[in-house]
């Protein structure tokens, strides 16, 4: 038996190139100056990363969302249930002080009134006939009494502009059918004020002051940051039911609220604001996130909390 043949590492064609090649290869040569200079770069970054870390300090936020609420606003409601008859104005609209708004109907207050004028009108004859007719005269001063509390409430089934301003919004149509305590139109006064209401986490609640900065980010502005001074700090910490009575059933549904919060008001002293050369308008109920510096913590301490209590922390 032949032999078995032992593989070669080397192809047939690879060899047959080298034999006829008459190049001599040479030794790989490493010049050693650029290993020295990264070296001593690498060296250098390593003690400023060291002291950075010592001297350096990472500042910590309370965080939260925030709602624009425009002050000088007032918001409407039916003291009564009823059917919207009619509405007198769109949104926007300048209006006076007294002038209609939204009318309901008042077929049974309007009766009412009707009644009791003719009954007023029939006793004011009687103790024109018969001055000296006290039970008249008794008779004539309680009916004048219904009577101005049945034009009361006959006027209460019309709304109207308690100050003069501009209509803001309007959530009723003719014909809706309207409960007792809802908002149907609003009217911002001409002396109104923008006033930003954050929502902090109660712990922050200790460092958080009157005169400290509150950065707010605008939704729909990304990265487009804008700088307040807080204007007060509640002394209560509440929790997201509160939270929700005090911005309103309107507003409050808008923010997603869990834990216990502290309220923190910053005054914005413009009704605008400018984003890239560009002027917007606050309105009530921009929502935003917050964020309020409470301390700063050296970047040792921080990446090993265990040297906290040798070295300490800023605040």
């Amino acid at each position: 038996m032949e032999a078995t043949q032992r593989p070669r590492i080397f192809r047939e064609e690879a060899l047959r190139h080298h034999e006829g090649t008459q190049e001599d290869g040479d030794l790989l040569r490493i010049s050693p100056r650029w290993t020295r200079w990264t070296y001593w770069v690498l060296i250098a970054l390593v003690v400023c990363a060291a002291l950075y870390s010592v001297l350096g300090t990472i500042p910590e936020y309370a965080s939260g969302p925030a709602m624009v609420k425009v002050e000088g606003r007032s918001d409407l409601t039916p003291q009564l249930p009823g059917i919207v008859a009619s509405v007198e104005v769109k949104p926007g609209q300048r209006v006076e002080a007294g002038q209609p708004l939204v009318s309901f109907l008042s077929q049974d207050e309007t009766a009412s009134l009707e009644r009791i004028q003719r009954e007023f009108e029939l006793q004011l004859v009687r103790v024109l006939q018969d001055p000296a007719d006290e039970a008249a005269r008794q008779a004539l001063t309680s009916l004048r009494a219904e009577r101005e509390l049945a034009e009361a409430r006959q006027q209460a089934r019309t709304l109207r502009a308690p100050h003069a301003g501009v209509v803001g919004t309007l959530r009723v149509r003719e014909g809706q059918y309207v409960n007792p305590g809802e908002n149907v139109v609003s009217v911002v006064g001409d002396d109104v004020h923008v006033t930003l209401v954050a929502l902090l986490p109660g712990g922050y609640r200790p460092r958080l002051e009157p005169g400290k900065p509150l950065r707010v980010e605008l939704n729909g502005f990304t990265h487009e940051y804008q700088t307040f001074t807080i204007e007060s700090v509640g002394d209560q910490i509440i929790g997201p039911s509160e939270v929700r009575r005090y911005l309103g059933a309107d507003t409050g549904d808008a923010i997603n609220l869990s834990g216990p919060m502290v309220l923190v008001r910053a005054r914005i002293d413009s009704p605008t604001f400018t984003i890239k050369g560009k002027t917007f308008n606050y309105f009530d109920g921009m929502l935003a996130q917050a964020d309020a510096r409470v301390r700063k913590e050296r970047i040792l301490v921080t990446l090993i909390p265990g040297l906290k209590g040798a070295l300490g922390h800023e605040d």
